[in-house]
Order: structure tokens, then C-alpha cells, then sequence
């Protein structure tokens, strides 16, 4: 299988326990896939464990106890700082264990001093780094520093849990860091692995299956949502994202549920570009808007030059909701698109659209079945597999990510394919779409646009089923807009 980066696996790991796939489960099969691979190298002997306070700790203290049941091995924990501090509830319900599984020694060393006078090194026969795992930045601490280098000086067959403690695989330099014999990392192979500079601290490394859930990988989930770039504290107006919204015309309330939607998402500004003959209904909705009068009652290309200004302050834009399929409205959409540094294409913007977009602008489109066959010029097959294949090649092709909406959503850059489960059949009621678009487009304002077409349509689909729980078969539109904000705080 393809490798993936330790972020990805940290999004998996997320997923897995959002679908019911407890992190102790997985830890317990990460513990004891390093305790068969010590005793594939160790027949017999002392295997000395140095475990931080985080995961990578607590699957060294799931191996000790898998080792110590065996009566050939003396199993010695040290662990680096008081329990009282370990940091996740499965790593300190496995460090309670310890006492209770016959572990020759265990310490919880406080002090580099400790380390250095530590009696025990001279005699492990393997010494396991689970000091820190992948996310570390910056120099090393003590006492992990000291651990660091005397395992390096031990002299011993070192294996590392994950990767080695200190490791820091983006780092242009890497610093203080274990050099491994043997790095035992977990589900799949890590990308940063790949690089032959690293080599030389990993040593040999080796794929341990912990029983991940496929759709952990496949669907879209709340791990998903960790990498996506949230409002900080010390932010000013705009660095949330602004979007253009351009559409209205023949309808008015599509383009209103796309900038609600893209509000509550989180976006700062949120301007809307509508022919002058639907302004006011749009403004009369809310005073967050703001509203660019386009002159006549329908978007022409004599628009262009009012619609590359705004464009010139907002992030992305979002084309379609509410547009109409005049020949000029789809003249003006075409040459817009060619000047977008992001867009996402929906509804009528969609209609005959030509792909790929002229311009080197990163493009998200958002069709359902019809609208994705009319520009694909073919029938979708049945079965999502197939669809899969399909969606992927046409992405690829058409260099764009697309979005198809249905019962599973299909997202594709054309080269990764996700799935997306979350929605209800409530949510056929028009609008929807629309806020999809909204979201998607609140989102690409400061992600990338893979990210964002896999968040948005989870967000969607989760705030819709949040809005069918209390609504039923009378769901609206506007109740999902209600419910992003619930959906949001719970991310």
C-alpha cells in the first residue's frame, strides 16, 4: 500500500475512534506487534524499555507486559518523568498494569542525574526508544536528552517505537535524535521514511498492522477536520477568509444559503455579487452581508471588470447558486473562472462548463449524478467502486478536485479518492447544495482545496443529520445552516 505522512496517521487514528475503534484497542495491538517483533530477534535476555509520557510510552508499556508474560525475558520500564503526568488515559491505564505483570523494574526517573547512574544498560540485550513520537518540534528537554544520548552510546541493538525520539522528519537539519537499528512503525509505511538522509536514524523499518478500520482511511471523519486551519486568538479581520459569492438572478435565496453557510463556517467577509434586480431581497436577509450590485437582472460579461476588483480583496470565490443559464451569464462564469486564483463551481455554474478552465487557478466543482454525466459526457455507473475509478480519472484529467454529491459524496484531486457518509435523505430538499458550496468555499479561503472538499461536504452532511434529529421529513435548508456551528465546536 501506498506510504502516508505521520499527520494522515494521526488523522486515521482520530477516525478510527470516531467510528468506534477505541485508541486503547489500537494500542494494544501496537504493543503487541513490537513484542512478537522483539521476540522474533530475542529469544531469550533483558529488553529494557525508555518510555515518554505520551502514546508512543503507553505502546511500550503494552509490549513490556506482553514480553514479561514469557519467563525467558527479564523486562525492565523506565519511564521519563512522574506517572502522575502521563498525558493520555491509555497510556496511564497501561502503565497501572505494569505492577501486576511481573516487570523486572520499573522506574520513573525525574532527573538526567538518574539516567547516567542507572546500573541497568550494561546488561539489556535490546534497549526500545518510546522516549517521544512525531510530533515533537524544537530541541529535545532533559531529561529526554540524556536518554537520547546514552541510548546512542549503548553500545545495543536499539529498536524505536514509531520513530526515533527526537526525530523531527520536516526539520531541514535534524537534531538530537536516537539512531535506531530497527524503527517499528505502525499501520503503514511514513513518507518522511522514504527519504534516504533519514536512513542512517531509522535504521530498518518495519510495518506493524494494529487492525486500523478500512473506512477510517476511506470516508471522510472528524480526523479529517484536525489539519484544517481554525481561528486563532491573535487574528485580525479577513485572516478567517473572505469569499465572493457571485450568483442570484433568476433566484435570489441560493446565493443567500451559500454566504450564511460560508458565515457559519467561519469565514470573516463575506461578499455577495448580485444583479441589482435581486440586491435588495438579498440584503433584506441579513446585515452580515455585504452586497456588490451588479447592474441588470442577470450576470453579463460587461460585469467583468466590477467582479476582477472584488475578486482582487476575497480569497475565493463561489460561482453558480442562483445564476441562471443565460448565454451570456455562462460567457461571464467562463471568464471568470479563468482569472480565479480559487473558485468552487456549483449549480448553474456548472452548465455547460468547459474543462479544463483556462488559467492556472485552483478549481473545486460541486455537481450531483445529472449535472456530473452532462460534463463528463457519460452515465455513472451504479456501484460507488466504479465511481471511484471514474471521478478520480476525470479530476485528474480536468485538473480539478470534484465534489460529486450524493448518498456516499465522492471527493477527487485525481490522484486521492475519499468517500463521505455523513447526510440523510432529508437533505434532498433544495438548498442544500447551496450551503455545501458555502462551506466548501469558507474553507478553501484558507486550506487547500483536497481539504476542503473533504471537510466541507462531512461538515454538511454531519450538520444535516444533526438537523434531521429534530426536524424529520420537515427539514429546511436553513435548519442545516443552524446546526454548522454545533458541528463546528464539536470538531
Amino acid at each position: 500500500m501506498d506510504a502516508i505522512t505521520f499527520s494522515r496517521m494521526k488523522a486515521i487514528d482520530i477516525n478510527c475512534a470516531y467510528l468506534g475503534l477505541s485508541p486503547m484497542q489500537l494500542m494494544e495491538n501496537a504493543g503487541a506487534g513490537i513484542a512478537r517483533e522483539i521476540s522474533s530477534r530475542l529469544d531469550s535476555g533483558t529488553v529494557l524499555f525508555l518510555a515518554g509520557r505520551g502514546n508512543n510510552g503507553g505502546d511500550a508499556f503494552v509490549a513490556a507486559r506482553h514480553l514479561a508474560i514469557k519467563k525467558n525475558y527479564n523486562v525492565k520500564v523506565l519511564l521519563l518523568g512522574h506517572s502522575s503526568r502521563i498525558r493520555t488515559e491509555e497510556s496511564q491505564s497501561n502503565f497501572s498494569l505494569l505492577r501486576h505483570s511481573g516487570i523486572g523494574e520499573i522506574k520513573e526517573i525525574t532527573d538526567s542525574s538518574e539516567l547516567r547512574t542507572y546500573t541497568g544498560w550494561e546488561g539489556a540485550d535490546i534497549i526500545v526508544d518510546a522516549v517521544l513520537g512525531s510530533g515533537i518540534r524544537g530541541s529535545v528537554r532533559e531529561p529526554e536528552a540524556t536518554a537520547i544520548d546514552l541510548i546512542n552510546n549503548s553500545g545495543k541493538l536499539v529498536i524505536s517505537v514509531d520513530i526515533p525520539s527526537g526525530l523531527n522528519p520536516d526539520a531541514d537539519v535534524p537534531g538530537k535524535c536516537v539512531s535506531a537499528e530497527l524503527t517499528l512503525t505502525f499501520h503503514r509505511m511514513k513518507k518522511e521514511f522514504l527519504s534516504s538522509d533519514l536512513r542512517r536514524f531509522t535504521g530498518e523499518v518495519k510495518v506493524i498492522d494494529i487492525g486500523v478500520c478500512r473506512d477510517a482511511e476511506e470516508f471522510v471523519g472528524k480526523g479529517d477536520l484536525i489539519s484544517l486551519r481554525r481561528r486563532s486568538p491573535t487574528s485580525h479581520k479577513g485572516d478567517s477568509g473572505r469569499v465572493l459569492v457571485i450568483g442570484g438572478g433568476p433566484y435570489f435565496g441560493a446565493p443567500v444559503f451559500t454566504a450564511m453557510a460560508a458565515l457559519r463556517t467561519g469565514a470573516d467577509i463575506v461578499t455577495l455579487a448580485v444583479p441589482e434586480s435581486v440586491a435588495d431581497a438579498v440584503s433584506s436577509y441579513s446585515p452580515n452581508f455585504i452586497v456588490s450590485r451588479l447592474p441588470g437582472n442577470f450576470l453579463r460579461p460587461y460585469h467583468l471588470s466590477k467582479i476582477r476588483e472584488l475578486m482582487e480583496s476575497h480569497d475565493v470565490v463561489v460561482i453558480g447558486p442562483g445564476l441562471g443559464r443565460e448565454k451570456e451569464t455562462l460567457e461571464a462564469v467562463a471568464r471568470i473562472l479563468a482569472d480565479c486564483r480559487k473558485a468552487v463551481v456549483d449549480a448553474d455554474g456548472l452548465y455547460k462548463l468547459e474543462l479544463p478552465v483556462q488559467g492556472d487557478g485552483e478549481i473545486i466543482i460541486t455537481p450531483h449524478a445529472a449535472e456530473y454525466s452532462r460534463l463528463a459526457g457519460i452515465r455513472l455507473p451504479e456501484t460507488t467502486e466504479e465511481k471511484k475509478n471514474i471521478v478520480c480519472d476525470f479530476s485528474g484529467q480536468k485538473g480539478v478536485v470534484t465534489l460529486l454529491k450524493g448518498s456516499i459524496d465522492i471527493v477527487s484531486d485525481g490522484k486521492n479518492v475519499r468517500l463521505n457518509s455523513t447526510g440523510n435523505a432529508g437533505m434532498t430538499v433544495g438548498g442544500t447544495g447551496d450551503i455545501l458550496a458555502g462551506i466548501v468555499g469558507a474553507l478553501f479561503a484558507v486550506n487547500d482545496a483536497m481539504d476542503a472538499a473533504c471537510g466541507g461536504c462531512f461538515i454538511n452532511g454531519l450538520a444535516g443529520d444533526l438537523a434531521f434529529e429534530q426536524k424529520g421529513g420537515g427539514l429546511l435548508a436553513s435548519d442545516i445552516i443552524e446546526k454548522i456551528t454545533d458541528v463546528m465546536k464539536g470538531l
